[in-house]
């Protein structure tokens, strides 16, 4: 079986990996890539054809795992997308929102490019392209053992990290060989977070694609964050300031809204008015309540007494770009969720732009923040930012809040992997920045696992036979320098014997 990795190799944005097993091309994840110029540029280049792939297999809803799947079947893809019937009740919702976006970021370059005298160029793809596409997603249970086609079989495990998210079983029995099951982790959740279940501990993988988002990092207690973003809101309102909440619309802003319900309901937050400004996150808490069925079980039970926990006393939707305009008249006593979560698009920039400057205000982030985006600008303790065209001092006081981040950290991900009776015969690293890639592989390092780091374009082999032959080629590779290195200078330039072993290993690995 081959692995060709595509996509969130060395960063977290543009998930995809290109499995190819009996001939047939699935692609595991179809992400947009996201943060600055050189790694969204990446987006209108696939190096596959569409119409080359057959089946599509989608771990969970956020767009840099789904993000291109619109432009793929526009591409020439004509198969369907396999995912849990939540992810594709998200998807629809998130997909036509990613290409209204794309519409109407193109609208304002082409005025641009209008005045420069240049051609109109198009949007990746439109609202319509998603609506188009959805008709294809294929939703399943969680645990249902679902073929694909003979020699590969799948299965959804609920992997905590967003609602219908999911860990992906590959059961793959390729002509007379011996079946091995590859597991594909998506991105794991963390532990006792609202509304979702834990992830699911799994048994046994002999090959792991796994993420590492916060693989350098110990999380504070979910529980405690709580209480500090209780306590900043408090603080925030005595100083006469907003408080302005970037979250990503599908999980994360429900989860704030889950927190805030209990805090108000119990009376320690008094006339308190949120605005959820974003008709996405409003679209996705409507799906929400369709799921209620795999919600963990004290949201259930909050569900079965009669709460709405999305819904509490001062809590205002705001629909129209008009009633999100109105919103940056209010000067104090206002807390603000509204999406993007990176802040690069949509109407958080613009209340950003209202509040960032206010000694007054308080900005608190509850997500990641890639590298390239404004929110990671913000966290890195940038003086000024540009929003609009314009500069902005970030004058308000600014919080991270780690311990409510979707993603495990690096003690979950350790603790993740240990539920394996048997070590897997190899673990690719996937879907984190450089850096924490390297220590996450050190850390598995040390403690006996066979853990890589995955670069994109790269393609590797794995299966029963493939495996004991890149044993062999590593030790020969090994014995070969050993031999170099031991022969005297004057006979033989060292250096460049080396790299050509170096490079004759490598075209055989």
């Amino acid at each position: 079986m081959k692995i060709e990795f595509m996509g969130a190799a060395e960063c977290v944005t543009g998930s995809c990996h290109k499995l190819t097993i009996m001939g047939k091309n699935i692609l595991l994840d179809c992400g947009l890539f996201q943060g600055n110029d050189e790694e969204e540029g990446k987006n209108e280049n696939f190096p596959f054809q569409g119409e080359d792939i057959d089946y599509v297999i989608l771990s969970h809803s956020h767009i840099d795992h789904s993000g291109r799947i619109p432009l793929l079947y526009k591409r020439g893809y004509k198969g369907q997308v396999y995912c849990t019937e939540a992810t594709k009740a998200l998807s629809s919702v998130m997909l036509r929102d990613s290409g209204h976006i794309a519409e109407m970021e193109v609208e304002w370059k082409n005025r641009k490019r209008m005045r420069q005298g240049l051609p109109p160029v198009e949007p990746i793809y439109t609202a319509q392209d998603a609506d188009r596409c959805i008709v294809n997603f294929l939703g399943f249970d969680y645990d249902e053992t679902i073929e694909i086609f003979e020699g590969l079989k799948i299965r959804f495990r609920d992997s905590g990290h967003m609602l219908g998210g999911a860990i992906v079983e590959l059961f793959i029995k390729e002509e007379d060989k011996e079946e091995i099951k590859l597991v594909y982790s998506g991105d794991l959740g963390n532990v006792n977070r609202p509304i979702l279940k834990d992830p699911t501990y799994l048994k046994r993988a002999d090959y792991l694609i796994m993420e590492t988002t916060y693989g350098n990092r110990i999380h504070k207690n979910a529980g405690n964050e709580i209480e500090k973003l209780v306590d900043i809101i408090k603080e925030t309102f005595k100083r006469g300031g907003n408080v302005v909440i970037p979250t990503f619309a599908v999980g994360r802003a429900q989860e704030v809204l889950y927190a805030l319900n209990k805090h108000v309901e119990n009376g320690d937050l008094k006339n308190i008015t949120v605005y959820l400004d974003s008709p996405l996150a409003q679209e996705a808490t409507k799906v929400f309540q369709n799921f209620t069925h795999i919600y963990d079980e004290e949201a259930k039970q909050l569900v079965d007494s009669g709460d709405d926990p999305f819904f509490f006393k001062g809590l205002v939707f705001t629909k129209s770009a008009q009633e999100s305009t109105q919103i940056n008249k209010v000067r104090s006593g206002a807390v603000i969720i509204s999406s993007s979560g990176m802040c690069e698009a949509g109407r958080i920039k613009h209340h950003l732009k209202h509040n960032l400057w206010r000694k007054e205000s308080s900005i608190v982030f509850v997500g990641y923040q890639a590298e390239g985006t404004l929110g990671r600008a913000i966290i890195e303790k940038a003086k000024k930012v540009r929003i609009f065209g314009e500069e902005v001092a970030v004058n308000a006081k600014i919080y991270k809040l780690n311990g409510l981040s979707g993603h495990a950290d690096k003690d979950g991900l350790v603790k993740w992997i240990s539920s394996f009776r048997k070590k897997p015969k190899e673990i690719i690293l996937v879907h984190g920045d450089k850096n924490v890639l390297l220590n996450f592989q050190k850390e598995l390092s040390d403690k006996g696992y066979n853990a890589s780091i995955a670069k994109e374009g790269e393609t590797r082999y794995i299966g029963p036979d493939v495996h004991r032959e890149l044993l062999d080629v590593g030790k020969l590779k090994d014995e070969l320098s050993e031999f170099i290195l031991s022969l005297e200078d004057k006979y033989v330039h060292k250096e460049e014997l080396l790299n050509n072993i170096n490079n004759i290993i490598n075209n055989l690995l």
